[in-house]
């Protein structure tokens, strides 16, 4: 059975963490953001730091890029699906491009062989 103090990590006399110990806070003002999916986030800036807000904000709900006007949000970023080595081959190379290729491959076997 484990005994001990309920107030680990603490020491007799010590009092709250409270303001008088970390300093004021710095007054704070709250941006909207809205994003494509019309949810509203309202990140807290520092006074001083609120002219220079980031223009967008990531939406904590589903991930969009929201933006300052509820009118136009940003777009959704468009992912590209991942690609295989064949896509990639296919996207540089026509068909009838890949077959001139396999048949020259196929004609030095075939030639390497018949040695």
């Amino acid at each position: 059975m484990a005994s001990g103090s309920a107030i680990r990590g603490s020491r007799v006399g010590a009092g709250p963490m409270g303001e008088a110990e970390r300093g004021d806070a710095a007054p704070r003002v709250w941006i909207s953001y809205w994003c494509a999916n019309g949810h509203e986030t309202r990140p807290s800036f520092a006074e001083e730091a609120a002219e220079e807000a980031p223009v967008t904000w990531d939406c904590p709900r589903c991930g969009f890029p929201a933006g300052q006007d509820p009118e136009s949000p940003p777009a959704p970023v468009k992912n590209e699906p991942y690609k295989t080595h064949l896509a990639y081959v296919k996207e540089r190379r026509s068909e009838e491009d890949g077959a001139a290729i396999l048949d020259e491959a196929l004609a030095a076997l075939r030639a390497r062989r018949g040695r």
